[in-house]
């Protein structure tokens, strides 16, 4: 037998539980349901321990800007492709919002379901006969509005933002984040990478107009960041590249142009997977001057809903 050397148990130092500090307690345990099944009823349910201690810590920190600093919320177009503007809409007419920043997809599904009725398409299906992106109103109509905005001296954002409050018989304004921003005079900015979009590949495309438009867009979002400073709060929901890399770039035109303010705010990512950029250039690196950093993930049709109701829930408590 080979004679393997083994650590000597007996010889352990154990210690008493009593003098062992615990992370969990029974004050933090979730609830089952009991006669009050509302969403307050619901939200106190939850365990108050990682992920839940955070989604109601981000949740009462918007509430608690909102009225006094800024809340500059970034999204990716699957969180409007699935449903969730109507939602973002609410905090946007309650006062919550004051910035909205959105890559170019967030922007087109918005755009379509406003104008049309209707948006995402089967891209598989598409891309076999090279048919993808290849509707032909979207494009014409949203290239116009942008062409318009960059021989007006506008941003992409209040460009078609402008086309969209011009056109006769939108199919569901009500759906429209893009509308409800614009009846608020909350800012909109949209930042186009260039080729990632369908309307980018319509023969109306102008890529300086596109230029144009979406530089405006990214000094009117380094503007809005210094509202940020001492107690605000920035929500990146579903971008993994575009807007964390966005941010990062005006971040530090606001901090140069402000003396390396703003600080001390707020900075969450909302995704179905935890991304590179997200973390390092939305919740880490932007905050080690001051203020917190959180991720939250989960699918966002189920987690930003949850985050939605929870600030207004934390509002009507006012």
């Amino acid at each position: 037998m080979t004679d393997y050397r083994e650590a000597d148990f007996s010889r352990l130092k154990t210690v008493p539980i009593a003098q062992r500090p615990n992370k969990v307690d029974p004050s933090l345990l979730a609830h089952p349901p009991g006669g009050d099944r509302s969403f307050a009823a619901f939200w106190d349910s939850l365990p108050d321990v990682l992920a839940a201690k955070d989604a109601r810590d981000v949740a009462r920190l918007v509430a608690g800007a909102a009225g006094r600093r800024g809340v500059v919320v970034m999204l990716g177009g699957h969180v409007i492709k699935v449903g969730l503007g109507p939602l973002l809409a609410d905090l946007v007419r309650r006062g919550v919002i004051t910035h909205l920043a959105l890559n170019g997809s967030a922007a087109i599904h918005d755009f379509e379901l406003a104008a049309y009725g209707g948006t995402s398409e089967d891209v598989a299906a598409g891309l076999a006969d090279g048919t993808f992106g290849m509707v032909e109103e979207t494009g014409r109509e949203m290239n116009a509005a942008i062409a318009d905005g960059a021989r007006a001296g506008r941003g992409m954002g209040e460009a078609l933002v402008d086309a969209l409050r011009r056109r006769a018989g939108l199919a569901a304004p009500e759906a429209s984040l893009l509308v409800a921003a614009a009846d608020r005079g909350v800012p909109v900015t949209v930042h186009a990478a260039v080729g990632a979009d369908i309307i980018h590949q319509h023969p109306t495309a102008d890529g300086a107009a596109l230029g144009a438009t979406s530089h405006r867009d990214f000094k009117r979002l380094a503007g809005s960041l210094p509202a940020l400073h001492d107690g605000g709060v920035v929500l990146n929901l579903g971008s993994a590249v575009v807007m964390p890399e966005v941010f990062l770039k005006a971040l530090t035109v606001a901090r140069n142009l402000s003396g390396g303010k703003p600080t001390g705010f707020t900075a969450c990512d909302c995704d179905m997977q935890r991304h590179y950029r997200p973390r390092m250039n939305v919740v880490e690196r932007p905050t080690l001057a001051g203020g917190r950093g959180v991720q939250l993930t989960g699918h966002h049709e189920i987690l930003i809903p949850l985050l939605a109701w929870a600030v207004l829930r934390e509002l009507d408590a006012r």
